[in-house]
């Protein structure tokens, strides 16, 4: 699903977010990109969700070379491959919840009618199904935070990168988001998720820790490790072709 070589990402000024990294997530996998403040992994996130292109290296979303496609290509990559969990939500103030995850799928060019028809899917999928009307006023953190992964995969993408997902919730909603996730992940959709906490990453079946815009250590490349992904178990996605016309 995710190929990286010898990637690094330098903004002006010199300073190296990402130092040569080297890193493979199978699809089906479940990672945790882990570090402190500075170490690269938001860097990570952006690169590997297209938002940025890297200084140097090779990037590869389920097999396509981010760096053969155009601007419009890679919003087409983002729109049918990736969905987006954020610390903060970002939902729209005043919008119910069911009209918030239908907005996410305006760039997939589906009629209005079928974006929210999936919106109403992909909330009852996150047990929102009793809240579509609500605006984010109306929820609790750990609901909004559930309407933004419905967004996030009412579009049934293959990746998903939650960016402290857990960061602005209570213990309870915490706990509840990720349980949420695993259960995304144990239907095949590639997770990988970026937080601070080591309590967070040590739950997930790899790790991934990072330190001044390097990898440092990995669970899932030491030898005799077992890759509890479920694309190691032959369940999940398959591996397939890419197809240039999903992204044209």
């Amino acid at each position: 699903m995710i190929v990286l070589t010898d990637v690094s990402r330098t903004y002006p000024g010199g300073v190296a977010a990402l130092d040569s990294v080297s890193l493979e997530v199978r699809h089906g996998e479940l990672v945790a990109i882990v570090g402190p403040s500075g170490s690269g992994k938001s860097t990570m996130l952006n690169v590997v969700g297209t938002l940025d292109r890297p200084s140097a290296g090779r990037v590869e979303i389920d097999g396509h070379d981010v760096s053969k496609l155009s601007d419009n290509q890679l919003s087409a990559l983002r729109a049918t491959t990736i969905g987006f969990v954020f610390q903060h939500f970002h939902l729209a103030a005043k919008v119910t919840a069911l009209d918030n995850v239908a907005d996410g799928l305006i760039y997939t060019g589906l009629p209005p009618a079928e974006r929210r028809r999936r919106a109403g899917t992909a909330l009852r999928r996150v047990g929102l199904g009793h809240r579509v009307d609500h605006e984010p006023h109306e929820l609790s953190g750990g609901e909004r935070q559930r309407v933004a992964i419905a967004r996030a995969v009412a579009g049934d993408p293959p990746l998903l990168l939650a960016d402290e997902p857990t960061g602005a919730l209570d213990s309870v909603s915490g706990a509840g988001v990720m349980d949420l996730l695993h259960e995304l992940n144990g239907s095949g959709t590639t997770i990988v998720i970026i937080t601070h906490d080591r309590e967070i990453a040590a739950g997930l079946p790899r790790q991934v820790s990072m330190r001044d815009g390097r990898i440092v250590s990995d669970s899932g490349s030491e030898p005799g490790a077992e890759r509890r992904g479920r694309g190691e178990e032959g369940g999940g996605r398959c591996v397939r072709e890419p197809v240039e016309s999903e992204v044209a």
